[in-house]
């Protein structure tokens, strides 16, 4: 996400509107809410996540403990704990 200038998008009305509110600071505006994505809907990393994830649970369930599979996939044995947890469901 990148910073735009309010002088080159909004009406010098509203600006001086929200001077009143917020003067010189950074404010995030949000997306409507029809125009809102899922996260990681524009990169593939969801998708690497998942695969990821199922990798971690066959090492899992062949007999790998909670604390080589946090070496091997550099995550703390607490989030190993959480992901095997989540795909058991």
């Amino acid at each position: 996400m990148g910073y735009r200038k309010a002088e080159e998008i909004l009406p010098r009305e509203i600006i001086e509107l929200i001077q009143q509110y917020v003067d010189g600071e950074s404010i995030y505006i949000p997306r409507k809410e029809d125009n809102r994505r899922e996260w990681g809907s524009s990169t593939r990393i969801k998708q690497e996540l998942d695969n990821r994830n199922r990798k971690i649970y066959v090492d899992y369930v062949a007999g790998m403990t909670v604390a080589k599979l946090a070496c091997k996939y550099y995550l703390s044995e607490k989030s190993i704990q959480r992901i095997i947890r989540v795909m058991k469901v």
